[in-house]
């Protein structure tokens, strides 16, 4: 039986796709799994029996992965699974800031007497525009930024896409219409709405910056459904205050941009459906099993991808490496008295992992430089 910890609330159908092997448990240190949604676990000791955590969610900002990586645990995410929920908001987000829906909300939430007058007088300063025939500018292309992409060209709108880790299965997603520039300089001057669906990297953080915001148009909208950090406040701040953009959309308020003009709030709530989370947690779910079970890794964010399929009647021994170029090599070399029926396995920066097949039950365990963990898994049917 193996324990699974929850933190925070994890949807019930996903929950329910846990097998009977499986149990719920307070205990996070002698769990095999933990399931996590935006509980911060930097803090958290992990017992020595954790085996692999799963976000439910894209965002792992929440989770110490360099710290879980060394201990050999490996850390899941759920990329796309409520891709169409934020997309929806974001287009939600476009549409409120076109049309100054707020501001609008806020004036008509003030009347009390003579409301149909006024609203005929006073709706003028509310005007705004269509987004049929604008620009959007989609940086980002995986998951959601297509699904923008392709729902801003249904809705009419020009879209200029940039990624620097284009793939050719986004560009089979996207709709032949939407032009891919391989310079984000070339997009930002010809949007009128500009949304970001980039990971929180150090390499992207603050990457809107007084450089690229100077590179949109004073009449441009930023929209940033992605993470707060992407964005550095202080010069987009200085950009509105300055005229320089129109406007800025975001799902993180922060303390920084509480309150101040241009700028439209809402509280965090790209993911918040109820499809998303069951999305979310059943992606999870699935994972962790598919690991604890069978050795198999789908969208680690710490460890390389590595699958053998499910198990039948053989033994899996999964080994996790630091500083190993070749783990392949290093767990046949390993396991060389034993009769292989497959091998896999990858890097991913410096660590590693390599899944090994066999029909023999593993009597011992080498202990190999560069090795930071070996587990044995034992088919059921064995």
């Amino acid at each position: 039986m193996y324990k699974i910890a929850t933190l925070n609330k994890i949807s019930p159908v996903g929950l329910a796709r846990l097998s009977d092997k499986y149990t719920i448990s307070d205990e996070v240190s002698c769990s095999s799994g933990i399931l996590v949604r935006s509980q911060d676990m930097h803090e958290m000791e992990l017992g020595k029996e954790v085996l692999a955590i799963a976000r439910a969610g894209a965002g792992v900002n929440n989770i110490p992965l360099d710290k879980c990586a060394q201990a050999g645990i490996v850390v899941f995410n759920t990329p796309g699974a409520n891709a169409n929920a934020v997309k929806e908001l974001v287009i939600a987000g476009l549409l409120l800031s076109a049309r100054n829906i707020p501001a609008a909300l806020n004036w008509v939430g003030t009347l009390t007497e003579n409301v149909g007058k006024t609203v005929e007088k006073g709706k003028s300063q509310f005007a705004g525009g269509e987004i049929k025939g604008k620009t959007l500018g989609v940086i980002g292309l995986g998951a959601i930024g297509v699904l923008v992409a392709n729902a801003a060209s249904d809705l009419g709108m020009q879209v200029i896409g940039y990624d620097p880790f284009f793939s050719t299965r986004s560009a089979l997603s996207l709709y032949p219409s939407t032009e891919v520039k391989e310079d984000i300089s070339d997009v930002l001057p010809l949007c009128d709405y500009v949304t970001i669906h980039v990971p929180a990297m150090d390499s992207t953080k603050g990457m809107f910056n007084r450089e690229l915001l100077g590179k949109m148009k004073d009449s441009a909208v930023l929209l940033n459904f992605s993470r707060d950090k992407l964005v550095n406040e202080a010069d987009l701040l200085d950009a509105l205050e300055k005229d320089q953009l129109r406007g800025y959309v975001t799902d993180f308020p922060t303390d920084g941009i509480i309150g101040k003009e241009k700028i439209i709030l809402l509280p965090h709530l790209g993911a918040s459906t109820a499809e998303a989370e069951d999305n979310c947690a059943s992606m999870a779910v699935d994972q962790i099993m598919d690991y604890i079970e069978n050795g198999n890794i789908t969208n680690s964010v710490n460890f390389p991808a590595v699958n053998l399929g499910a198990i039948h009647g053989d033994t899996r021994i999964a080994v996790i490496t630091k500083g190993e170029p070749n783990p392949v090599k290093l767990a046949a070399a390993m396991f060389a008295d034993l009769p292989l029926n497959a091998i896999a396995g990858n890097v991913r920066g410096e660590y590693g992992y390599a899944l090994v097949s066999t029909n023999e039950r593993v009597k011992s365990v080498p202990k190999v430089d560069g090795v930071i963990r070996v587990r044995v898994i034992q088919s059921d049917e064995c």
